[in-house]
């Protein structure tokens, strides 16, 4: 499915339905074909909206898990939303983190992580092979599913395009270095909002163990695991992602 992307100012963003705000952060390597399930079905209960998130756009000093979540605490104040739901994927869940950490004050509702970084992540290394190694590529990209299935062509392809492009791949390690340096541990106490977590049992990138370690921490946080299921559930078990993420919405008065 194909979503009109919109701008505003310097924002380019998705927003399709009419509700309260479901803002979707997408993780290192995400994109919007991350969210298709999310999108189709919440869209008919919630305002849904993905801003793209300025991976490769940001100055170099910018280039970072807290400069990313500056990005997004100005496009929800410019948006002017109010009661967001915010949901973020890998990296996507650490910037929403570091921004309602910095931002308490934030017209946020809940918050939902799945194979959030924060805490540990295997990465995608310490550094790329040799430029154009198209099956090492492929190979990462696989580890991020339970089903090596699930990393097509298509989503391969997109990931050894920007693994091609020297400046992005600076970019990427930047992002990623950041991400392991900004260890948020014992903070996350602070996160007092009803927090949903959603883990893949399969995970090997942020392992379940993690899933635990960030409901221990955070005070009024429920874990759920999907089984047969890698660090993007909301993409390799839509249905199943979508089950325990409607009830919980509904309980704090979404549709």
């Amino acid at each position: 499915m194909d979503y009109e992307i919109k701008t505003q100012g310097k924002f380019k963003f998705v927003e399709e339905g009419e509700g309260e705000p479901l803002v979707l952060l997408h993780g290192l390597f995400g994109a919007m074909s991350n969210f298709g399930g999310l999108i189709e079905y919440f869209r008919h209960y919630n305002k849904v909206v993905v801003p793209l998130l300025p991976l490769f756009d940001l100055n170099i000093l910018d280039t970072s898990v807290a400069g990313l979540a500056k990005y997004v605490h100005k496009f929800i104040e410019t948006m002017e939303y109010t009661n967001v739901h915010l949901l973020g994927n890998s990296l996507g869940g650490h910037v929403g983190l570091v921004y309602l950490l910095k931002h308490p004050e934030a017209p946020v509702k809940s918050l939902t992580l799945t194979g959030s970084s924060g805490l540990f992540e295997n990465g995608m290394g310490e550094t790329y092979p040799k430029r154009g190694d198209y099956e090492y590529i492929r190979k990462k990209t696989e580890l991020t599913f339970y089903d090596p299935a699930m990393a097509t062509k298509e989503l391969v392809d997109e990931v050894f395009d920007i693994t091609t492009n020297r400046l992005k791949v600076i970019k990427i390690i930047t992002l990623a270095k950041s991400a392991i340096r900004h260890n948020l541990g014992e903070e996350l106490r602070e996160i007092k909002l009803p927090t949903l977590l959603v883990w893949g049992l399969n995970d090997t990138v942020t392992p379940p163990m993690v899933g635990e370690e960030f409901h221990k921490l955070i005070p009024n946080s429920e874990l759920h695991f999907i089984d047969k299921c890698g660090h993007a559930p909301m993409m390799e078990q839509p249905a199943e992602f979508n089950q325990i993420l409607h009830p919980f919405l509904q309980k704090l008065g979404s549709k």
